[in-house]
C-alpha cells in the first residue's frame, strides 16, 4: 500500500501550463452527469470511457489545483496514516498530533510501537474544527454588531 509521501505530487512548469489548459476544457463539463472522453495514445491506441459527474469534479479539482502550482495527494479515505502524515494533512506539528490523540481528541490504533490514524477520522476531525472556527466567528460577528463595533 502507497504511504502519503508515495502519493504526493509536486507539479512541474509545464504540467501546470497543461493542468491550466486542460481545467479550462474540463471546466465547461463541471456539471455534466456524465461524460464520455476519448483517450488517444502516442502509440495511436485510443479508448472511450464514460466518467460519472462526480469523478469528473475530482479530475478538475485535481487540475485546478496543479495550474495553481499545488502539490496533490490522493488518500484513500480508509487508509492509516502516520502520526505524521495525520498532522502533516492538520497542518500541526507531529508532537501536537499525538497530544491530540493522547488526550483522545482523535480514535487511533498502536502498532507495535507506532500510532495510526484513519484518514477519514484526520479529516472528519478537521470539518468539525473549521465549523467550531466558523461559529466562533459568527458569534464574535454577532456581539460586535450588537456593541455597535463597525470596520
Amino acid at each position: 500500500m502507497n504511504t502519503l509521501q508515495n502519493v504526493v505530487h509536486l507539479p512541474s512548469t509545464p504540467e501546470i501550463e497543461a493542468a491550466k489548459q486542460s481545467s479550462r476544457m474540463l471546466s465547461k463539463y463541471a456539471d455534466a452527469d456524465r461524460v464520455q472522453l476519448t483517450l488517444r495514445a502516442h502509440n495511436g491506441m485510443a479508448e472511450d470511457i464514460v466518467l460519472p459527474g462526480q469523478v469528473m469534479q475530482m479530475l478538475l479539482d485535481i487540475v485546478s489545483e496543479m495550474a495553481k502550482g499545488n502539490a496533490i495527494s490522493l488518500v484513500p479515505i480508509h487508509h492509516e496514516l502516520s502520526t505524521q502524515e495525520a498532522a502533516n494533512l492538520l497542518n500541526v506539528s507531529r508532537p501536537h498530533l499525538v497530544s491530540l490523540l493522547e488526550k483522545g481528541a482523535l480514535p487511533h490504533r498502536k502498532v507495535g510501537a507506532h500510532r495510526r490514524v484513519l484518514a477519514s477520522d484526520v479529516l472528519a476531525y478537521k470539518e468539525a474544527l473549521l465549523a467550531k472556527r466558523n461559529s466562533a466567528l459568527d458569534e464574535l460577528t454577532e456581539l460586535s454588531q450588537a456593541l455597535g463595533m463597525e470596520y
